[in-house]
């Protein structure tokens, strides 16, 4: 059976992907997940917003009280040479994880500026990364921000780390514009190798206990899976950019149903979080026995089958689908159930 697949250029032993999150942190993790099967491994994101805090907080306790005697104006060295504040530790945890795995390692980048996004891409690229994700989450919350302005963002970030880097670069997006697939094949012909659908906005939970409003990480649940698949499904064959699902895949099914869709790679956190990395060796192992079950011989041969681009008349699919949907709903009193 062969599961292999090709995701941004990049040859993939089988589309199961391992989504960014705190596993990517432990190299030892990073091997379970490859000894249990996983394709690839996104890494933990690199925030600019952090490392300028960070940098910030040590210039502050460095400095503070240097002015208060003549003598000890140079009694600190300076900290930008001597305490490495930037990306040094995200840099060579990259290039540790590519000495401890054989498959590809992608980093996922957040910056704050323009500036920011093509230095850390290129520093990135020369840590060893094979790939990068640009993971742009940010909540378009100031009223004076048109959509306009958030679209022009993402293809001024796209550009700017597309020219200063070789490596494939993926954009892992949000669901929520106005128009999404006018956005994705604008960010397709920006040069995106990849469109991951969908970032997932962690809400925060207001207690009304404390008074007090307090992060909260829920992990996902399979329902979430079936927006990113249907966007999936009606961009397959319409860009020439990899389109990858993430948030909701649980099971085998949720594979298949991402690859009948038109799915390059299958994203896969949630599961492994609640799971272990075991999950994957599960995903892979039911994903094998769908397609000896339906007589397919290789992942290849069902990617896209059931898109959009698939259906004859693919306005009249969109339709027939919500028509039905409304139709076959029943409350729990009425007299059908």
């Amino acid at each position: 059976m062969d599961l292999s697949t090709t995701y941004m250029g990049l040859k993939l032993k089988s589309p199961i992907v391992h989504s960014s999150s705190p596993l990517s942190r432990d190299i030892g993790a990073i091997r379970q997940l490859e000894d249990a099967g996983a394709a690839a491994v996104v890494l933990y994101s690199l925030f600019g917003e952090q490392l300028k805090y960070e940098a910030e907080e040590l210039s502050y306790y460095l400095d503070r009280g240097t002015e208060a005697f003549p003598e000890s104006l140079t009694y600190f060295p300076d900290a930008a040479t001597v305490y490495h504040t930037g990306p040094e530790a995200y840099l060579e945890h990259i290039a540790r994880a590519k000495k401890a795995v054989g498959i590809p390692i992608v980093a996922s980048l957040n910056a704050s500026t323009l500036d920011a996004w093509t230095e850390y891409a290129r520093q990135i690229e020369q840590a060893g990364a094979d790939a990068l994700e640009i993971n742009l989450y940010q909540l378009a919350a100031e009223v004076e921000q048109t959509g306009a302005q958030v679209e022009k963002l993402h293809l001024d970030v796209l550009k700017r780390v597309k020219r200063s880097v070789g490596i494939p670069v993926a954009m892992k997006l949000s669901p929520y514009f106005s128009s999404l697939a006018n956005m994705a094949a604008r960010l397709d012909g920006a040069g995106a190798d990849a469109l991951v659908l969908f970032n997932r906005f962690y809400q925060p939970v207001i207690d009304p206990q404390e008074l007090e409003v307090r992060p909260d990480l829920t992990l996902s649940t399979p329902v979430e899976s079936r927006l990113p698949v249907r966007w999936t499904a009606i961009l397959f064959g319409r860009l020439k950019a990899d389109l990858a699902v993430t948030s909701g895949i649980h099971d085998a099914v949720g594979v298949v149903q991402a690859l009948l869709a038109g799915a390059a790679a299958v994203y896969v956190c949630s599961a492994v979080l609640a799971g272990g990395p075991g999950k994957i060796r599960e995903l892979t192992d039911g994903l094998t026995r769908w397609l000896e079950a339906h007589e397919y011989a290789s992942v290849g041969e069902v990617r896209g089958i059931l898109s959009q681009k698939s259906c004859p008349d693919p306005r009249a699919f969109e339709r027939a689908n919500y028509m039905k949907t409304l139709a076959a709903f029943q409350y729990p009193g009425s007299p059908n159930v």
